[in-house]
């Protein structure tokens, strides 16, 4: 049985990890139809992976990369009583891989990453319609905090 090997990203791992990127996209626009058409991009894989204030973690099985997350230092808002917080993203698991812990191993990586930098908060975003991520960040130990919602223009209106 092979073993999972958790490691910092490299840039090398780009092309992999522009396809994880890919996937994150495929999978969020059934829970946001206001993602723009056609191809996109969320992230500058390669500041996140080379920058000061960001820890890209990879998850290696028999060779190639299968799981993926990222932690980026932030600024709070003036109000807050943290200075700063880590913000995770680019949480994916190929689906042959879901199930394994995976995901809390580089959620684990990345606090402790954050930690290490004197962070006290840790936050990320997820729809609140995409169930099974709700469940898993629920399991790691995130609460529920804040509730975004939006009101499109209808067509004709005004």
């Amino acid at each position: 049985m092979s073993e999972y090997s958790l490691r910092t990203a490299k840039v090398a791992d780009l092309d992999l990890l522009l396809s994880f990127e890919h996937e994150i996209i495929k999978a969020e626009r059934p829970f946001d139809p206001t993602i723009q058409k056609g191809k996109i991009s969320y992230y500058d894989l390669n500041e996140l992976i080379l920058g000061d204030e960001s820890e890209v973690m990879v998850i290696e099985w028999e060779g190639t990369l299968v799981a993926s997350g990222y932690v980026r230092l932030r600024s709070a808002r003036h109000y807050l009583d943290h200075k700063n917080y880590g913000y995770l993203g680019f949480m994916y698991t190929h689906p042959d891989h879901r199930g394994k812990g995976l995901n809390a191993q580089i959620v684990e990586a990345l606090k402790k990453w954050s930690y290490q930098r004197g962070i006290m908060e840790i936050r990320l975003t997820v729809y609140s319609d995409n169930l099974p991520a709700v469940k898993a960040y629920e399991k790691a130990g995130f609460k529920k905090h804040i509730i975004e919602m939006r009101l499109p223009r209808e067509e004709g209106s005004f």
